[in-house]
């Protein structure tokens, strides 16, 4: 049976010929909420209070491009007979585990130019990252996107969600999994969690890897779920695989560091 409700217009305001998208909208958001959690944190880390605010002037930038270079390589089949659609982000198709690997990156590079540990700042940022991220799967709501496979009205209602989300993940005449949410609150449950952690003082870059494991974990199982992944190959999901690997790498230098006692400054040490 057809439903009567319109999908909520992905368009949050129109000034002429300009627009702006509840997607944008949303990710500025994320952005500057995680941006003043930082800046908070460092602060009372003992570092510069515009370490974060500088940092982000290069590594926003760096992680929206590397994104979307990493979604559309592996979408490249479609994009390369579409060349004008490559810099539409707005429409969605932009890639988490790309905005990590450029801002991890601009955030090494940056933390050698200032002197200071990139594991102090990288555990700072941390719990900001999450939420962000959290926030961002809001984004990809309104867009439609980023979706499960086929459910029923019944099957949503009974996860007690407001109308607004089950209206929304009707799509084209069905019903789907709204993996965005699952994602949402996983996040969301991580940034708890990694606050909760600083008190427990961890080993410097701990707080960090901590963070790239509880991801990594929730993005398998969600990503499994979901009917518009990345393919590595036609049965082996791009973000499954980069999950894995994740995983192994953060408990590996979890290790590694301790036995080489890279790690026993502490979260809380105020040192650079």
């Amino acid at each position: 049976m057809e439903e009567n409700f319109q999908p909520i217009d992905p368009i949050a305001v129109a000034l002429g010929p300009i627009s702006i998208h509840w997607y944008g909208v949303i990710i500025g958001v994320g952005i500057a909420l995680a941006l003043f959690i930082a800046m908070r944190e460092s602060d009372k880390r003992g570092l510069d209070k515009d370490i974060f605010p500088d940092l982000m002037l290069w590594a926003i930038p760096i992680a929206i491009i590397s994104a979307r270079i990493y979604y559309v390589a592996f979408e490249w089949d479609y994009y390369s007979q579409n060349i004008a659609n490559i810099p539409k982000i707005w429409n969605g198709g932009i890639a988490i585990h790309g905005a990590l690997i450029g801002s991890v990156v601009t955030a090494i590079i940056f933390a050698k130019k200032k002197n200071v540990s990139f594991w102090k700042l990288a555990d700072i940022a941390a719990p900001s990252i999450i939420l962000g991220q959290g926030i961002g799967r809001w984004g990809n709501f309104i867009n439609q996107e980023a979706h499960g496979g086929e459910v029923t009205r019944t099957f949503l209602e009974g996860l007690y969600l407001p109308d607004f989300i089950v209206n929304q993940m009707y799509i084209n005449g069905t019903y789907y999994h709204p993996t965005f949410l699952y994602e949402s609150i996983w996040n969301f449950i991580g940034f708890g969690l990694l606050i909760a952690l600083r008190k427990v003082n961890l080993r410097r870059g701990e707080l960090f890897l901590s963070y790239v494991i509880w991801y990594s974990i929730g993005r398998y199982f969600v990503e499994g779920l979901r009917t518009d992944s990345l393919m590595l190959t036609e049965t082996l999901r791009i973000a499954q695989t980069i999950s894995i690997v994740l995983i192994i790498v953060a408990v590996a230098l979890i290790i590694f560091r301790r036995m080489k006692g890279d790690s026993n400054a502490r979260y809380l040490d105020k040192s650079v």
